[in-house]
């Protein structure tokens, strides 16, 4: 029997993970409170603290996985432990978006028992929070002529923090922007998306999120919001915005980038989920980072520790 104790994670657990993770040096999306709690339907996420390690376990395409630990100790010991709650549900032991600098951790303590692949659909876009919010430089100028041919066409725009009173609005824009959109080959449905968001604003207190909109003669035509991984980088979980508007987007990122504490130095807009269209919208922003995420499995699922 495994001596992992895991339980369904639930709001109650927002203080024990952000601690655990906000001083870290991850800044990956999969660790943001508020994207473990919305897409909790989907993948059954369960939480544990074990040997005062934070694990994950959840259901990814029915399949059994679990997250990197976080934290600091026997990589050996907590690896041991996760491999032999799989053995004892009769599972393959898979472990999903694990970073680069776990990858050396799991050779130190088990060198030769792993084997990583990278799957480029999951990596995070990570940006740099000045860039973002000046658009500055050449590489940026086409962002800045989209915000700035917005300015123009709206000149009377507001921006608004996102708050209660206009998540209805929001919810009508998601369903107007989704109705112009051809459903996708990606893994996750714009119907998941748009459950994942419901739940975030149906919870948005409990959540310690932060976002906002932009409103053009009365009509809300963009929103945002998000929520810090860790003590430097902020993550960007969802931005919608009418595409009618031209620019909107651009000016709903920077509006929204320039008022996220200072302290966040990187901003994380999350992966591309395998969709050209998004990679090159993504790739456009001029990342200064891109954080690979890799599955890991045994080499020798049946072999000795």
């Amino acid at each position: 029997m495994s001596s992992i104790a895991f339980q369904p994670i639930t709001l109650a657990c927002h203080d024990i993970v952000r601690q655990r993770v906000f001083h870290t040096e991850c800044r990956n999306c999969d660790l943001n409170f508020m994207n473990l709690m919305s897409w909790r339907f989907l993948y059954d996420t369960e939480m544990a603290i074990w040997d005062n390690w934070l694990l994950f376990r959840f259901k990814a395409n029915g399949h059994l996985a679990y997250l990197a630990p976080t934290g600091k100790g026997d990589w050996r010991g907590v690896m041991s432990a996760l491999l032999e709650d799989a053995r004892s549900l009769d599972e393959p032991f898979l472990m999903l978006g694990v970073c680069e600098n776990t990858l050396t951790f799991l050779d130190e303590a088990m060198p030769g028992y792993f084997y990583a692949t990278a799957d480029r659909t999951y990596t995070d876009y990570i940006y740099d929070r000045q860039s973002l919010s000046s658009l500055s430089g050449k590489k940026l100028q086409p962002k800045r002529n989209h915000a700035n041919r917005f300015e123009k066409l709206y000149p009377d725009y507001e921006y608004l923090s996102l708050t209660p009173d206009i998540f209805r609005e929001c919810l009508e824009l998601e369903t107007r922007w989704s109705s112009q959109k051809i459903e996708n080959s990606a893994r996750l449905s714009y119907a998941d998306e748009r459950r994942s968001m419901s739940y975030v604003l149906d919870n948005w207190d409990n959540l310690g999120g932060m976002g906002g909109a932009l409103r053009v003669e009365g009509r809300l035509v963009a929103f945002t919001f998000g929520a810090p991984v860790n003590y430097d980088t902020f993550d960007v979980c969802v931005e919608k915005a009418d595409t009618e508007y031209d620019g909107a987007y651009a000016v709903i990122n920077r509006e929204f980038v320039r008022r996220v504490p200072e302290q966040y130095v990187y901003i994380n807009r999350e992966e591309d989920l395998g969709i050209e269209g998004l990679r090159r919208a993504k790739e456009s922003y001029q990342p200064v980072m891109l954080l690979h995420k890799y599955t890991v499995m045994t080499k020798h699922p049946l072999g000795a520790l």
